[in-house]
């Protein structure tokens, strides 16, 4: 019983630093931004795993990758705004299988612009969609958004009324959440951390390679609801992208 309980903690514990906290600590801005957070983890200014990472598609390492199996069958529960992002819950079976693995999906949150960059250049949206395996170790796969025609009806249902800063909305309309991957999943794959407070590292990080698109008008709303909350990249030091 009690290993069982240390493991349950174990795995909240790791869930909730992957969720962006409301707090006043720390932010984006010029007196509580990215420059300041290792005041409060020292992990955030010391880690030499950190994340965000430039992608040099010149400077990759070829390697046999499993493929990423999703098996989403869940729904969206709410929309929270937790004054750092649009952090979406969901609820339901939702499961990503990868190095022999089941990772959970508990969360997926958005952040403007991009925070991971592809040959120096950011895209202007990025979704992370947080997993956890039983043992409380966190993968995250990142999706680009490049502004486009093409409107997709499962992220309109979620950007179109947006909750205010430290609110919480329930959504009425059922999303299905494979859609909003897109539809070729090849991707890079690099070990990293937490791109929040407490920066937090041995998160596997799957960036796919194919964009998803988002019109003009929802990209709109989510950035001004969200303000730019992108750490900026961080240095690759020892570590090797694999595609």
């Amino acid at each position: 019983m009690k290993t069982a309980i240390k493991l349950t903690l174990t795995i909240s514990t790791m869930i909730s630093m992957a969720a962006p906290a409301y707090s006043a600590q720390w932010g984006y801005g010029e007196g509580d931004g990215p420059a300041t957070w290792g005041n409060i983890s020292a992990t955030c200014e010391q880690g030499q795993n950190q994340s965000p990472v430039d992608i040099e598609t010149n400077k990759l390492t070829s390697a046999k990758k499993q493929p990423l199996a999703f098996d989403y069958q869940g729904q969206v529960k709410d929309v929270i705004n937790n004054g750092h992002t649009i952090q979406v819950n969901v609820s339901g079976k939702n499961t990503l299988r990868i190095d022999g693995q089941d990772f959970e999906l508990k969360q997926f949150h958005f952040h403007t612009p991009s925070e991971n960059t592809i040959n120096g250049k950011s895209a202007p949206l990025e979704a992370h969609f947080v997993h956890a395996n039983e043992k409380g170790q966190l993968a995250v796969v990142a999706v680009m958004y490049r502004e486009g025609e093409r409107e997709s009806a499962q992220l309109n249902s979620i950007v179109h009324t947006l909750p205010a800063k430290a609110q919480t909305i329930t959504l009425e309309k059922e999303v299905n959440l494979g859609d909003l991957l897109p539809r070729v999943k090849d991707y890079y794959r690099y070990n990293g951390s937490l791109t929040t407070p407490p920066c937090s590292e041995g998160v596997r990080w799957l960036v796919l390679r194919d964009p998803q698109f988002i019109p003009k008008n929802q990209l709109k709303r989510l950035s001004s609801t969200m303000g730019e909350n992108a750490r900026p990249t961080q240095a690759l030091n020892a570590r090797l992208i694999l595609e």
